[in-house]
């Protein structure tokens, strides 16, 4: 079962047990998603509703930063709580020595030496991690390794 239908049936099963917490949540991540596919007038790929949901999780971050400024501990528990919703449709993380290992193991298959590589690397490295780390996680991380070479 694919992502989507799997959102699908949350969301079947949340109107059946009257989750209102869970169908909100659904209903904003299946709207992203069927806006996307309004605007690429096709149906999206795995890797794209992945995409979509890292960045769900994105603004739910940037949300409870806001919402820590304002002493708001209500919307940070909402805001983690959704988080945590989310992250179980996406694929197990990478921890972050996993991903330094996949990057080395990339830098030297494609003979990196510097920050100029930077794009090579990235190039080789977004299909591999496919979806098991933020990309701002692991561009920060690629300059790191490339600056220290």
């Amino acid at each position: 079962m694919n992502l989507k239908q799997q959102l699908s049936e949350t969301l079947k099963k949340a109107m059946k047990e009257n989750d209102a917490d869970t169908k909100r949540v659904v209903r904003l991540i299946m709207a992203a998603i069927k806006n996307s596919e309004i605007d690429n007038n096709a149906e999206l790929s795995e890797q794209e509703i992945i995409s979509i949901l890292q960045k769900e999780i994105k603004v739910r971050q940037e949300s409870i930063e806001g919402a820590q400024k304002n002493q708001r501990q209500d919307l940070i528990k909402q805001y983690e709580q959704e988080m945590a919703f989310i992250n179980q449709f996406l694929p197990k993380q990478l921890t972050e020595t996993e991903l330094r290992n996949i990057i080395i193991e990339t830098m030297a298959e494609i003979n990196a030496t510097g920050i100029s590589d930077m794009g090579k690397v990235m190039k080789e490295l977004i299909p591999r991690i496919a979806g098991r780390a933020p990309g701002n996680v692991v561009s920060q991380l690629v300059k790191e390794i490339l600056s220290n070479k």
